[in-house]
């Protein structure tokens, strides 16, 4: 079969990849504290024997092509998957629990998973469960674990991440310290993310602290996503994909011909 058919093909599903990650960050482009997702494609040729078998490199999911033909094809493959990690732009919302990093750095969380995992959004709330959590009910970690809130409690966020409370009523004395939620920063190499769009490192084990890290309260960070840019690559993917399709469709005129060639030839 036509080698065009399998280049198209592989390159169409790139085409349809990078389409899907590029809706899904213009869907987040309001999300306090995202990160907008990257995707890098490289080329790879392949040696394939009779039965379509890598002979001279291995091949990914991606790469294999199921030809029965001998040679060499040439596929495009996802290498790695990461997000773009410059700082989105800080607005001040003058809410107690509103918080934002200064600079580098993540809050620790506890994903859905119940392991540690890492986010930008500040926008914290007291859960039903008494716990202090993220606005997507996530619990935000201390040193210790969770941080639990007494009820009726009036809550302050200190610069360094000490969180206390105090009911009305009670004198300065009486501000009870509940925990510093714990902030890391561990290198950029060190750190990817997940499909739940948060944070981890890379082998899975808990960041350390980091307590030169510092937060402005009355504050959220915005997603670093730009929609302009979001809008422009979708409208290219979307032209690269056509260009694609019709690859394929000249392959398949191409074939058509050669075999009306081939039966006039007989």
């Amino acid at each position: 079969m036509d080698k065009l058919i399998y280049v198209a093909m592989s390159g169409a599903k790139g085409v349809m990849q990078r389409q899907d990650n590029l809706a899904a960050n213009l869907a987040n482009a309001s999300t306090p504290g995202f990160r907008a997702a990257t995707l890098a494609f490289r080329s790879i040729a392949l040696e394939l024997g009779l039965g379509g078998a890598a002979l001279g490199a291995t091949a990914g999911p991606s790469a294999q092509s199921g030809t029965q033909s001998p040679g060499t094809q040439v596929f495009s493959v996802e290498t790695t998957s990461g997000a773009d990690l410059s700082m989105g732009p800080v607005q001040r919302t003058g809410r107690k629990l509103d918080v934002a990093i200064e600079g580098d750095g993540w809050f620790a969380v506890q994903g859905r998973d119940g392991k540690e995992a890492y986010t930008r959004n500040g926008a914290l709330e007291v859960g039903s469960n008494g716990l202090l959590q993220t606005a997507g009910g996530l619990p935000v970690l201390s040193d210790g674990g969770p941080i639990s809130v007494p009820p009726d409690s009036i809550l302050t966020i200190a610069p360094d991440g000490t969180v206390s409370s105090q009911t009305d009523g009670q004198a300065l004395s009486e501000v009870q310290t509940l925990g510093r939620i714990k902030m890391a920063n561990p290198a950029r190499k060190d750190i990817v993310k997940g499909d739940d769009g948060l944070f981890r490192t890379a082998s899975g084990r808990p960041a350390a602290a980091d307590e030169r890290i510092t937060l402005t309260s009355g504050a959220l960070e915005g997603s670093n996503v730009n929609p302009v840019d979001a809008m422009v690559g979708m409208i290219s993917a979307a032209r690269q994909f056509e260009l694609h399709m019709k690859l394929l469709q000249t392959a398949e005129a191409n074939s058509r011909s050669a075999g009306q060639l081939l039966q006039v030839g007989s």
